[in-house]
């Protein structure tokens, strides 16, 4: 018998959760949010939040190690990477407590344990293993009633073959959460999760090697965006391997030793940054008639919804790509569908990706071989950020703004920057697209001078035939 009944019930509490239970709840459904570990999930507390706040400090080193460019002289300067986790810490409990206060402002419960369908739709609570039971309740399983149920509980760590996680063997979260900056550090993947954390080390102070299996670093984005991300992060004193697999690992009490290509290493650290699978075990999902696709993702059409009536699942249990950005739209469909509202699917390819090594990456819809392959009718329009007054000023000319359009109806199919603020830059292509203009109206819209933003104006020029500075 349920202990008490919810119209609808998010499991996780991550960016797609908890966004999913407070439009629920602005939509006048009574909402509750089941969450095993933290508020904000994996994102605020490990992953997202906690990277982004230690590459900021990063990023500030580097600004002032170039100061004397600008006439700065500055001494003296230490990294205390105590101090760096210490406002860590600060800023993920700042946007914690702020989701706390988000589902109290909106009458949402908050039940601690472990999320489970059962065979009738409904959630089944248990103790989270070393914790305490929810508030009010009896240690064991609570049964509370779903009208709906939004799945939201996140993605994993996925290991590579024959090297598992443990000892010196860390993940993403992990990296982010060490003590103290490593002397030596050896990342697994040059994808964003990777990029990202051997741009922060190298920076701060480690000796970093970078490992990718495949021909490039950050291998999904755009071929010409690739080259100038590695070109940078060599710039860092990174020691980028591309086509080259890690193998013979073996963890010892204060290092891990391994090989790769024709030589072997030794390194504090080793990071797998080999992608994420969907966090689906012990959610009851063949016990409540929920079923997977051949990836292990949870099967949902445009809305959302599972193969049963009344349970949806969003963020990375489901297809496309895994951002927290991502997660969150679909959790505000997933609401809207439940309240009866019209809804429509994501167009997954225009979602902008952002990737916040240095140099910044900012991205959306096709890369050029893709539109090719596709059989578009191609045209380019690159634009180096030295070509404008911005680029000079603010002390980047190596950045690049890239758009892939199709000539016949300067149609934008994709946007791909590589330099400072591109993960901001990028949101003008994605809202130039989602309002149905191309290239052409993105060459006439008049920008301030002198900006960045310029250089994205001047790449609709080129690829309409007319770039002014270039």
């Amino acid at each position: 018998m349920a202990e008490s009944s919810y119209d609808v019930i998010v499991i996780g509490s991550g960016p797609g959760g908890y966004v999913a239970a407070i439009r629920a709840a602005q939509l006048g459904k009574k909402t509750a949010v089941v969450e095993r570990d933290k508020v904000g999930g994996r994102c605020l507390n490990y992953a997202c939040i906690p990277a982004k706040a230690v590459l900021r400090s990063a990023d500030l080193l580097s600004e002032i190690r170039d100061s004397e460019e600008f006439g700065l002289k500055v001494s003296g300067v230490e990294v205390d990477y105590a101090a760096i986790q210490a406002r860590r810490g600060k800023v993920v409990s700042t946007l914690t407590s702020g989701v706390s206060g988000l589902f109290k402002k909106n009458k949402i419960d908050y039940i601690e344990g472990d999320g489970t369908l059962t065979a009738d739709g409904d959630v089944r609570v248990g103790t989270p293993q070393g914790g305490t039971p929810p508030a009010g309740a009896q240690a064991g399983e609570q049964a509370y009633g779903a009208g709906s149920v939004i799945l939201a509980t996140g993605s994993v760590p996925r290991a590579i073959p024959g090297v598992e996680f443990g000892g010196r063997v860390i993940g993403t979260e992990q990296a982010w959460a060490l003590e103290e900056v490593p002397a030596r550090l050896t990342v697994v993947g040059a994808g964003a999760s990777g990029a990202e954390i051997a741009s922060a080390f190298a920076r701060l102070g480690s000796e970093v090697i970078l490992l990718e299996a495949l021909d490039r670093v950050l291998p999904t984005e755009d071929a010409d965006i690739s080259r100038l991300v590695e070109r940078g992060l060599k710039r860092q004193g990174i020691d980028v391997h591309t086509g080259t697999p890690v193998a013979e690992v073996s963890t010892g009490e204060t290092s891990v030793s391994f090989s790769y290509g024709e030589s072997s290493g030794e390194a504090d650290y080793l990071v797998i940054c080999a992608g994420r699978a969907a966090d689906v075990d012990g959610l009851g999902l063949a016990e409540a008639g929920v079923e997977l696709d051949d990836r292990g993702l949870v099967r949902v059409d445009g809305a959302l919804r599972t193969s049963r009536p009344g349970v949806y699942a969003i963020g990375d249990l489901v297809q496309g790509p895994a951002l927290a950005h991502k997660a969150s739209d679909e959790g505000v469909i997933a609401a809207e569908d439940i309240a009866g509202l019209q809804t429509h699917p994501i167009a997954y390819n225009d979602i902008p990706r952002a990737t916040f090594c240095t140099p910044n990456v900012g991205s959306f819809g096709l890369t050029e071989a893709q539109a090719r392959e596709q059989g578009y009718d191609v045209v380019v329009g690159k634009v180096p950020y030295g070509a404008v007054g911005g680029g000079t000023v603010y002390g980047d000319r190596t950045g690049l703004v890239k758009v892939v359009g199709e000539s016949s109806y300067g149609e934008l199919l994709g946007g791909h920057i590589v330099g400072s603020r591109a993960t901001e830059l990028i949101q003008e292509l994605v809202n130039v697209r989602a309002l149905e203009g191309g290239f052409p109206e993105l060459a006439r819209i008049i920008h301030g001078h002198p900006t960045l933003s310029e250089a994205v104006m001047e790449a609709g020029r080129a690829a309409d035939g007319w770039l002014i500075h270039g």
